[in-house]
């Protein structure tokens, strides 16, 4: 299996593209900065590769040919829409996937300063995602469970985790309140599950697109909820609750928890050394941090 993303080149991609797709063998090829279960290779102007790498399995990127299609024809941001399939070969040994291109910058190497816009485009485009999910899309994700159910990765985040700034005792305050929250009652949903300033794009200050679709999932929605704090400038979370309708108390609480504990695992891909997690992103660290200061003031 291949896992380094050295092995993937400019050349390989080229050639997977002239064996199985040669009408777009000829556009221009360029490495697209960021990424860690998959890399991202520019297609012209219009397209990108989408590369297996660290993911060991190729469920994500079917689950992405399975439903991304459908579901952006609904949504009112652009998402990522796979075009044409490529297939494991004695080049590649796993799956890619060609795939429309969001235009934009990815948010941790960019700026929100239209907060109320944001908030307003962020609670319209989840409105839209999180509608009742068919029954086939439910099955075998940890994501959308209810925060009591991830009490073990919250504790291994906070151990490995430099809390210099932060009280350890208000950020198990957060968390135990997620955890006494009243469980979701209404059908499964469309989740998202991966919203993190690596996984959205902005433009002229404000959101321009949701990509990495790999977790998409059905269950409960505060796992996506938890996106007001984690993308948005500071006051602006109270603003997009006012405009996501369907949040009760229980679900807010359920979403702050979430919130810092996906706070922490940004600031510890972040961190240098043995303490980080591999592949570690050393800009996810501030942008952690903001997220974590922001939970920590509620909305």
């Amino acid at each position: 299996m291949i896992e380094s993303e050295r092995e993937i080149s400019e050349e390989l991609v080229r050639a997977l593209l002239r064996d199985q797709h040669p009408d777009l063998a000829h556009l221009p090829i360029r490495e697209v900065e960021g990424g860690w279960g998959n890399q991202m290779w520019r297609l012209g102007d219009e397209l990108a590769v989408r590369m297996q790498r660290m993911d060991t399995s190729p469920s994500l990127q079917l689950k992405e040919r399975r439903w991304l299609p459908d579901l952006a024809a609904r949504l009112p941001l652009p998402i990522p829409v796979p075009v044409r399939n490529g297939a494991p070969s004695e080049r590649f040994p796993k799956i890619w996937t060609v795939m429309t291109w969001v235009a934009g910058t990815p948010l941790d190497h960019g700026t929100i300063t239209r907060g109320d816009h944001a908030a307003d485009s962020l609670a319209g485009f989840l409105e839209a995602l999180h509608v009742e999910a068919p029954a086939e899309a439910r099955e075998g994700s940890d994501r959308g469970a209810h925060p009591k159910e991830c009490t073990e990765g919250f504790e291994h985040f906070l151990g490995a985790t430099d809390l210099a700034g932060f009280s350890e005792d208000a950020l198990r305050a957060v968390w135990d309140d997620a955890v006494a929250a009243a469980e979701w009652t209404g059908p499964p949903v469309w989740v998202h599950g991966d919203l993190h300033p690596a996984n959205v794009v902005v433009a002229d200050g404000t959101l321009a697109g949701i990509i990495d679709f790999g977790d998409v999932s059905a269950g409960d929605p505060a796992w996506d909820l938890a996106a007001a704090w984690l993308l948005l400038p500071e006051g602006a979370a109270a603003r997009f609750f006012d405009r996501y309708a369907q949040a009760d108390e229980a679900t807010v609480r359920r979403a702050r928890g979430l919130a810092a504990q996906k706070s922490l695992f940004l600031m510890l891909m972040g961190q240098n050394g043995d303490r980080g997690l591999p592949g570690g992103k050393p800009h996810w660290g501030p942008a952690g941090r903001a997220a974590l200061e922001r939970v920590l003031k509620g909305l």
